[in-house]
């Protein structure tokens, strides 16, 4: 089924393209939230005009948000969590609970369907995508720590460990019994 887009979709087209597209898509999701109509003649020669609209809605919509994209770009979200020795999670971290995470950080209502991750099962550093507009996606840092370790302990664990050298005492005693050996026995 040919669509023309109405308003920018997200992995899909900006407003005005004519996109094909699966029937189920256009018939049950497009259409019906208003983002799309059928690519018809009539609809066809309102191209430009709709094209106009959303440039001025995008560039609108890019200057109120400006100040929020530099605010959340960066961010350094913490989760401290149970897992299991492994490091595998009791459960995951969604996209409701980093959206939670981010408006209580910047004071600004971010949705779930904003932020673009996959659940996060493991202990570990992520980034996740927060789409505020289809030109403004800002990057955040999620950090994932067991429950009852800190951050420093677990860096600590991560470092590789030092050989242990030799000690001065054990070598001191080798070297005379390996003096006797070799020099022989006077007597």
């Amino acid at each position: 089924m040919k669509v023309m887009l109405i308003k920018d979709v997200y992995k899909l087209g900006r407003a005005g393209d004519v996109k094909k597209v699966a029937d189920g898509f256009g018939r049950n999701f497009l259409i019906p939230q208003g983002l799309a109509v059928l690519a018809t003649a009539g609809a066809l020669k309102q191209v430009e005009k709709i094209k106009g609209r959303a440039e001025i809605r995008r560039t609108s919509q890019n200057e109120e948000l400006k100040d929020l994209s530099g605010q959340v770009n960066g961010v350094v979200l913490d989760f401290i969590v149970k897992a299991g020795e492994t490091g595998k999670l009791y459960g995951s971290i969604t996209t409701q609970d980093v959206a939670t995470a981010l408006t209580e950080k910047v004071r600004f209502e971010i949705k779930r369907q904003q932020v673009d991750m996959q659940p996060i099962r493991e202990i570990g550093e992520f980034t996740a995508h927060i789409r505020l507009t289809m030109d403004l996606v800002p990057v955040i840092k999620i950090t994932v720590h067991r429950e009852g370790e800190s951050a420093i302990e677990e860096e600590e664990k991560e470092k590789p460990k030092a050989r242990p050298r030799k000690s001065r005492v054990k070598a001191e005693a080798e070297s005379p019994a390996e003096k006797a050996t070799e020099t022989p026995a006077e007597g």
